[in-house]
């Protein structure tokens, strides 16, 4: 495995890559590596030539009172587990790498945004597709990978991508679960034992209310009715938010029918999780 610290550098071995004809699959990650990363990292290196992975925690898409100072760090770990499932290069540039000067523009999101986590962190999608469009400027991706269990992002990016007629392909991959189907993520360290045992009823209340949706039920505000009570009944967390969009426009709808998201967030005492599911109906 290559590590890559600088912007010239990794541009040039991907603009090399690309003039080879490699494939190239990308995994843009802000580090702590966990099982769903590297679910994304066996996919790509299932489906491309070349595996570039690239740790960056980007201060643009943290908020002024959100937790870049306390979000977990570990390069030498992360090294480690890249190197397990063969990483072919590991872009870790710094910020001052990234953004060495003061912009001289900016990039917006204007859909799919003002709903679910994106309603209460203004600018973050912003953050997120800028420094995205640096990226996939400096790692030329055929194909780039992201998680379902940040289903907006997803949302956002794929429209992002076809917006600019950027050449790479958004590939989403499935939300990896613990066995006990709490969705992986890197601030579920966070949680005290308590938490941790009940947290798995996030994911427990989205296959009720889906099913409760099979079995006929077609009214959004049941749905997420029933979301947040059962939440609140049994965990200690606070709903955030329990709602039920159109997907991938996230926009709202009176009756429950086509392609549909119902995504949840729920705050303990030290983090706060997102968990989702898709589903289409008839």
């Amino acid at each position: 495995m290559h590590i890559i610290t600088t912007v010239q550098e990794m541009q040039q071995i991907a603009g090399e890559l690309r003039a080879s004809g490699k494939k190239v699959g990308f995994v843009p990650t802000m580090g702590y590596l966990h099982e769903g990363h590297l679910t994304l990292l066996r996919q790509a290196k299932k489906e491309n030539d070349i595996v570039m992975l690239s740790i960056f925690v980007n201060p643009l898409q943290f908020g002024p009172n959100e937790d870049l100072d306390r979000y977990p760090r570990d390069i030498e770990r992360d090294e480690r587990l890249a190197r397990e499932v063969e990483v072919d290069y590991l872009f870790y540039p710094s910020v001052e790498e990234m953004y060495p000067t003061d912009r001289t523009t900016n990039v917006e999101v204007v859909k799919r945004t003002d709903v679910l986590c994106g309603k209460q962190r203004p600018g973050h999608f912003a953050g997120v597709v800028t420094v995205l469009m640096k990226l996939f400027n400096i790692t030329m991706p055929n194909r780039a990978y992201f998680g379902m269990k940040d289903a907006q992002q997803v949302a956002v990016i794929e429209g992002f991508v076809d917006d600019y007629n950027i050449p790479v392909t958004i590939v989403p991959v499935e939300i990896v679960r613990e066995e006990d189907g709490l969705a992986r993520s890197s601030r579920n360290i966070y949680l005290s034992e308590r938490e941790r045992q009940e947290a798995p009823h996030l994911y427990k209340s989205l296959c009720m209310a889906k099913e409760r949706i099979v079995k006929g039920e077609r009214n959004p505000k049941n749905i997420t009715s029933f979301i947040k009570e059962y939440i609140e009944t049994n965990t200690h967390g606070v709903v955030d938010y329990a709602d039920l969009y159109a997907y991938p426009n996230l926009t709202e709808v009176e009756k429950i029918s086509g392609r549909m998201i119902i995504a949840i967030a729920v705050k303990f005492e030290n983090a706060r999780l997102i968990d989702n599911i898709t589903l289409t109906v008839e």
